[in-house]
């Protein structure tokens, strides 16, 4: 079994080395496309801090991935980040830097075509928009940055010695700082389909901290990368450091460090807890793109010196790159299932059950959607998703939001909590109270998962959401997350 788990994973190593040789020139192309930093010293700086940002803060990111689709079956995940990862390296191959969010958000849109799981159109979207946010956001961040720069060094007048120094130093710490941003933002692109089917436990180290299962996945995804940013990521860099556009030093360093906040501002949890605390809009969890970042803030500061220097044949062949990467892997992901179900005969998605049952039509009007629309659902069993969303479809018109509501209420799942399941269930991973709580529920069952989460709610207030209020937010995402890792963790022996 632990041979299988290792086959199977090799796609997310594939896909983690793809996106090392690729995206490593984000962080650090500006600075060896301009001779200030040796490739050789960028590569050991992006390895080191690429693995600190995916262990330590890689789950925010993860989480709006997994909301789009998640991808309940090893065979599933293995050909999904198969898939993007061989159109990651066609690209690479090409030397374009292309956007690894997309590939492999198309992967998992084709392993919902595939198995007739809903796409969350609300992921989606918020996922999307990042694709056109971010390239905007690190232009303009680009632009104010670069004046405030120029104007802090021509005050300064420096020596041309010293600031060649200084702006070695400078690039290298933007580069570090760039590839934990790198790590923290797209790990989710590398293990993200694995969550849901995480073959791996939480364990103590030593008794001072729990290392979680989806860590454990993190790491050997950073791991994959490292070995890409050394192996191959020479190409690309040289594409981004002097192909778009030539950059002088102080430009490079402006791109990196426009690029490193972009990427850290959709990655860190703490800070949208902190800006939900403060009652201040949050800025979305998702893994955007690094290359789109970095392009972007390599376009701000061309537009801004008036589009002079910028090479727009190169910049097409780079949109267009963007444009079709998600297709193709969508594409391929789809057929690639076919083949791996039928002339393989693997299991690529886990098909689900679903009762529409007098708890469930309960459940359900408390949400605001009315029983007697749900009538002609109830009273059968539905043995697949598809059998189910036909049925929807031919006898509700319920909206995309209302049928996804209907689908997370509806599926079995047949949680059992007892000492096998419990004894998954790590201190790091849940607090103390909350796992005295859940130690409370052994010996119950529940047949959805919801109703796990609302006994929980009854056993300890730490369990209980608090008002939908912009100062909660932070908080209640947090404990959705929790949720979603017991429920996993509940339901992992019936499989």
């Amino acid at each position: 079994m632990e041979l299988v788990i290792l086959i199977f994973l090799t796609s997310g190593l594939f896909l983690g080395w793809s996106l090392g040789a690729n995206d490593a020139a984000n962080v650090f192309g500006t600075a060896v496309g301009t001779r200030m930093v040796r490739f050789t010293t960028a590569a050991v700086i992006c390895s080191i801090f690429v693995i600190l940002g995916a262990v330590i803060s890689g789950s925010g990111a993860a989480h709006t991935l997994g909301k789009l689709g998640a991808i309940n079956a090893l065979g599933g995940s293995f050909m999904a980040a198969f898939s993007a990862a061989i159109t990651v390296y066609m690209m690479t191959r090409a030397g374009l830097p292309v956007s690894t969010s997309q590939a492999i958000v198309g992967a998992i849109i084709g392993w919902n075509l595939y198995s007739g799981f809903p796409t969350d159109s609300s992921a989606l979207t918020k996922i999307v928009a990042t694709w056109i946010a971010c390239p905007l956001l690190a232009g303009f961040v680009a632009v104010v940055l670069y004046k405030i720069t120029v104007a802090i060094l021509g005050k300064a007048q420096f020596h041309l010695i010293r600031l060649d120094a200084y702006s070695r130093a400078a690039l290298i710490i933007a580069g570090a700082m760039g590839a934990y941003s790198l790590g923290a933002n797209n790990i989710a692109n590398v293990m993200g389909v694995f969550v849901s089917s995480n073959p791996f436990t939480s364990f103590e180290v030593g008794g001072l901290f729990a290392f979680s299962g989806v860590q454990q996945l993190f790491l050997i995804g950073a791991l994959a990368i490292a070995v890409g940013v050394f192996t191959y990521s020479k190409k690309v860099m040289m594409t981004v450091g002097g192909g778009l556009m030539p950059l002088s030093p102080v430009s490079a360093w402006v791109v990196v460090v426009s690029h490193s906040i972009v990427l850290f501002l959709f990655a860190s949890v703490g800070l949208e807890s902190f800006l939900a605390d403060a009652g201040l809009p949050t800025i979305p969890l998702v893994p955007v793109s690094s290359s789109q970042a970095v392009v972007g803030a390599v376009i701000g500061l061309g537009l801004l010196k008036g589009g002079r220097g910028i090479n727009y044949r190169v910049l097409v062949n780079i949109a267009s790159g963007w444009v079709t990467t998600p297709v193709i892997a969508c594409v391929v992901c789809f057929v690639s299932l076919f083949f791996l179900q039928n002339v393989f005969n693997q299991e690529v998605y886990r098909d689900a059950s679903y009762v529409v049952d007098p708890v469930v039509i309960e459940k359900l009007a408390e949400n605001g959607q009315p029983s007697q629309v749900l009538k002609p659902l109830s009273g059968r069993e539905y043995t697949s998703v598809s059998e189910f969303r036909r049925t929807i479809a031919d006898h509700t018109n319920l909206t995309s939001t209302e049928e996804t509501e209907l689908l997370n209420a509806a599926e079995i799942v047949n949680i059992v909590v007892d000492d096998s399941t419990l004894a998954k269930i790590k201190s790091g991973v849940v607090t103390n109270i909350q796992l005295a709580a859940l130690k409370n529920l052994s010996g119950q069952t529940y047949r959805h998962k919801w109703q796990l989460n609302n006994a929980l709610a009854v056993a300890s207030e730490e369990w209980r959401y608090r008002p939908n209020t912009k100062a909660n937010k932070g908080y209640n995402k947090k404990l959705g997350i929790t949720l979603d890792s017991v429920n996993r963790v509940m339901r992992s022996n019936l499989h």
